[in-house]
């Protein structure tokens, strides 16, 4: 019996930082072991807001890569493929873009969002617009059946469902699937200034990759609660960045619970929480740490195993195109 197919993937604009690991890197490590998993490096999509940074998107396709190397996926049994060099995604965006109205595509939430933390309200890169049609296309060219979202993007989803079921009306037969988002009960990890989510455009993420002074600094200057002034104040534990990330990566899930309790009671110095976070992450990142310079030293292995992912994706995503186009009814040659 076949595995379930389930995709994933990053826009390529930079390494890869705690909130994914919280998010979905986790899930990914289990995910390749009971699917067959094809994480996805969309370099095409993070242009539609980095048109003019070409250079930063081709650069970070093999530091994404390496991140993900470096958690412990594996490629032996995660394929890892570049969306730039899979044009049969392209031409599933075209046509799906066939199945949906301008008017539903701004009526979309999270593209709703991202146009204005973007600033995009006036002028809208058309690209970024026709996004929900493009993972669609993604989706759909890997006849994926499962994708790990997070709560912000359920809306992508349910936007790539009415174009399957348009196709499959069409067609008049069911030539896809439609797809179960998975949404991680964690949400998403906050950045360190407590303000918004973790983000490298938002420069308040800590990246896999950062060394020991730069996870302390990070620590350091993390939001708790302005009331907690002194060791033997009250303080608050909801909305506490320190705990949120305690919450997420210390393994003693008790401990936290009592640590909680301490704070919520008096007693217990926001000193003492970011020393335990501090030696939490430091043990959780100086592995990843090390694995990743091993990659750093093997630049060429890293770009061929993206490029036999990238062969093997091929494949799949040309005969996923060629099966909806003839079931649609496109003329052959």
């Amino acid at each position: 019996m076949s595995k379930p197919v389930i995709l994933t993937g990053d826009r390529t604009t930079g390494p890869l930082h705690l909130g994914h690991y919280a998010g979905s890197l986790k899930n990914r490590l289990r995910y390749q072991e009971t699917h067959e998993q094809f994480i996805l490096l969309a370099d095409s999509q993070a242009l539609t807001d980095n048109i003019g940074q070409i250079g930063k998107v081709k650069d970070s396709v093999l530091e994404v890569a390496m991140d993900y190397l470096a958690v412990g996926i594996d490629p032996q049994k995660t394929t890892i493929c570049l969306q730039s060099h899979l044009p049969a995604l392209a031409e599933l965006s075209m046509l799906y873009l066939n199945f949906v109205s301008v008017g539903r595509l701004q009526r979309n939430p999270t593209v709703k969002e991202e146009i204005r933390a973007r600033g995009f309200d006036k002028s809208i890169p058309a690209g970024f617009l026709c996004y929900p049609a493009a993972q669609a296309a993604d989706i759909t060219g890997f006849k994926a059946t499962v994708v790990p979202v997070g709560e912000d993007q359920v809306p992508m989803i349910e936007q790539t469902n009415e174009i399957i079921r348009k196709v499959n009306s069409i067609a008049d037969r069911d030539l896809l699937k439609e797809v179960e988002a998975i949404v991680p009960k964690a949400g998403r990890l906050p950045g360190v200034d407590g303000v918004s989510k973790m983000s490298k455009s938002a420069g308040n993420s800590v990246n896999l990759s950062a060394n020991p002074a730069e996870i302390s600094s990070a620590v350091k200057a993390m939001y708790t609660d302005p009331n907690h002034l002194r060791v033997d104040d009250p303080g608050q534990v909801e909305g506490n960045v320190v705990f949120t990330y305690l919450d997420a990566f210390h393994d003693d899930v008790e401990e936290v619970e009592d640590l909680k309790c301490q704070y919520r009671r008096g007693g217990l110095g926001d000193v003492k929480l970011k020393s335990l976070l501090d030696l939490t992450l430091q043990n959780l990142l100086e592995p990843i740490r090390e694995r990743r310079s091993e990659f750093e030293q093997r630049p060429d292995d890293v770009r061929d195993m993206v490029r036999e992912g990238t062969r093997k994706a091929l494949n799949r995503t040309e005969q996923t195109k060629s099966e909806l186009f003839e079931g649609l009814g496109f003329f052959r040659l």
